[in-house]
This record gives structure tokens, sequence and C-alpha cells, in this order.
């Protein structure tokens, strides 16, 4: 477990429409941390993209240090149910605890919003992470970049206050 003294420089905030490419880059950057190569990366740029018109309806959020992108989240959907679209943290930031920073600011938000559940279409590897957040495998759904791939399909379920 990272120090959290470590992070008392990192701020979570709302991404800025001018971020999209950065934000696009920095998401293949983190999924090719896993070993993807390029072919894999390449089919999967369309769906790791976020344009500036899509930052405000996802709900976009940033962990920022020192003027540096950490990582980033999306919050997709209309309560009652709604999906942890993207999660991508940076792969020289990982393992300081940005991941959990930024799903624990995102599943705040979702409960301030009416949300009582989120799906989250996994990447295999990073399913563990989900998991220990407490999310809860509920099956698998099909890739929307690499035809026959599987990924494992997660919920996380607010439990009442």
């Amino acid at each position: 477990m990272a120090d959290m003294t470590d992070m008392a420089d990192v701020n979570v905030r709302p991404a800025q429409r001018s971020e999209a490419a950065a934000l696009t880059e920095l998401a293949l950057a983190s999924k090719g941390h896993w070993g993807y190569d390029e072919a894999f990366l390449a089919a999967c740029r369309d769906e790791l993209s976020l344009h500036p018109a899509d930052i405000d309806p996802r709900r976009t959020a940033v962990a920022e240090e020192d003027g540096r992108v950490l990582g980033f989240t999306t919050l997709d959907g209309d309560p009652p149910e709604g999906a942890l679209g993207m999660m991508f943290v940076a792969p020289d930031a990982l393992g300081r605890g940005i991941g959990r920073l930024l799903f624990e600011h995102t599943t705040t938000e979702a409960r301030r919003l009416g949300f009582v559940r989120l799906t989250i279409d996994a990447d295999p590897n990073a399913e563990p992470f989900y998991l220990a957040m407490g999310a809860v495998r509920i099956g698998v759904t099909p890739s929307g970049s690499i035809p026959g791939r599987e990924l494992p399909l997660l919920e996380y379920a607010f439990t009442p206050h």
C-alpha cells in the first residue's frame, strides 16, 4: 500500500475539454503497460479515445500533481444505474494509490448524484483492483475493440447509508 503522505499534493478535479487528446494518450500508455502489442493498442484506439465533447457529459475527472495529470476516470450514464466507463493511471504513477483515489472520487460522486449501481467493463489485468475496491464479477462482456475477446463484467452496488 502506498504511503498516503505522498498523495498530499494530488488533487482530483474536473477534466477540461482541452485535455481530451492528452487523456487519450494516457489511456493508451496505461493500457500498453500490460504488455499489449502495437496492433492490439491500435485496435483499441477508438474505444480509448476521448474527444472534447465527451469530457463534460462523461463526468471526466483527473488526478493531478504539480500540474501533471496522473490518471483519469469517467462516470457514464444517468442515475440510478451507470458505468465507470474509463479509469486509467499513468504507468509511472501505478502503485501510488492514484487508482484508489480516482475510484473513491467516482463512487462518491455517483452516490451524490443518485446512482445505486455502476458496471465496469474491466481489462482482465485490472479486475483484481476492482474486486479489492468492492466490485463483484457478474459475467463477461464482449470487447468493443477486439472481435471474440471477452472482458470481465463487474458491478459496484452502493450500500444504503
